[in-house]
């Protein structure tokens, strides 16, 4: 059992935890949450694992405190992304301070910092609770993050995240939209007969990229910028010699704290609506998926208690932060748990090449138990 949080790191690298909802035969989070939960109770810490789907394993460990204080959870995920076009992404190599390998920034660095603090919890002896929710599937739809929120609750948590040690309070959200537009198959040489359900799409490209230069004028998130909206995948037509009966285009829109699904919603049915004026567009739309952007007030006790943690260890304050992609500290904040995010430093998250700073997985990991013992004193 590795004991020191670089070794720990690297036999986290070696499994290999891809998503096999992302990567068909993917070897999935079982290998990783059974090594997690065994170290966990090799080091007098209980640990159990929970099964959102046949093989998705999460794991849930606890160490209690003495009683009366507030209880925070720790949470990292356990499944990567893909490693097409990487050489040997399972073996961990260190150059120059530095651990390259699938996962070593996105976010095996931060479960090891959250694991080793964990222990530091241990021998702490706070008040309050220390949960630590280790889960499956954050990189395709959260099935370990929706699992676990059915069992436990906390006052607090700290998603561990890369975030190069800054304190992270806001992240966007998204919405996935399919429109189809319906035409009428004829030959191609009877425009008489045939109506063109690709050129009624082109008519909403246009109208999504109004919308994108709308979106573009509206006042910008502080941390985030603009809210957008852009065109992902589109498929029509039969042959080459027939007017396209169906065209199908998925769009996605990314969202900022205050924006809700039923307001996007409405906002591409308006979109949709004015075309409707030509009796020969027909077009519907449906709403596929919804993810909620997330946000915390900056005097959160966890944020204000993270903040000076991290300015202790850093040896100056760390700089607040927002994030555009998601995370699933957005079902953290919905299930009414104040959340913020801190991990460490590093690139290549989805890329060829992934590294992590280890000097930042120790600062994270010295930040995450001072902030247990404020928090949980």
């Amino acid at each position: 059992m590795p004991e020191r949080l670089t070794d720990l790191l690297a036999a986290l690298v070696r499994l290999d935890s891809t998503n096999p909802a992302l990567v068909p035969g993917g070897a999935g989070e079982a290998p990783i949450a059974r090594f997690v939960a065994d170290w966990l109770t090799r080091h007098g810490i209980p640990a159990d694992l929970d099964e959102a789907a046949p093989g998705r394993l999460s794991v849930i460990a606890t160490v209690k405190g003495t009683g009366g204080g507030r209880t925070l959870m720790l949470n990292a995920h356990l499944d990567t992304v893909g490693t097409e076009g990487m050489t040997r992404p399972f073996e961990p190599v260190i150059q120059d301070g530095r651990m390259y390998g699938r996962g070593t920034y996105d976010m095996k660095g931060g479960l090891a910092a959250a694991l080793m603090a964990l222990l530091d919890a241990r021998n702490a002896g706070v008040r309050g609770d220390v949960i630590l929710t280790a889960v499956a599937d954050e990189e395709h739809a959260s099935l370990g993050m929706q699992a676990v929120l059915k069992r436990v609750r906390a006052d607090a948590a700290i998603v561990t995240e890369p975030t190069e040690l800054g304190v992270s309070v806001a992240h966007k959200g998204f919405t996935w939209h399919q429109i189809t537009t319906h035409g009428r198959a004829a030959h191609g040489s009877r425009p008489d007969l045939g109506v063109d359900a690709i050129a009624h799409m082109g008519r909403v490209l246009g109208q999504l990229e109004r919308l994108q230069r709308d979106l573009a004028r509206r006042p910008a998130h502080p941390l985030l910028g603009h809210a957008s909206v852009h065109a992902s995948l589109i498929r029509g037509g039969q042959e080459l010699s027939s007017y396209p009966e169906r065209c199908t285009l998925q769009v996605e829109r990314r969202t900022l704290p205050g924006e809700t699904p039923e307001a996007v919603t409405q906002e591409l049915e308006a979109l949709l609506s004015a075309l409707r004026a030509d009796p020969t567009f027909r077009a519907e739309h449906h709403l596929t998926l919804a993810r909620d952007p997330f946000s915390v007030t900056l005097d959160a006790p966890i944020v204000q208690l993270l903040q000076a943690a991290a300015t202790r260890v850093l040896g100056t304050a760390p700089t607040v932060i927002g994030q555009t992609f998601w995370m699933d500290s957005a079902f953290l904040a919905a299930a009414g748990i104040p959340t913020v995010v801190f991990g460490p430093c590093g690139a290549g998250a989805h890329a060829t090449e992934e590294w992590v700073d280890l000097a930042s997985v120790e600062q994270c990991r010295r930040t995450l138990t001072a902030t247990i013992q404020a928090f949980c004193a």
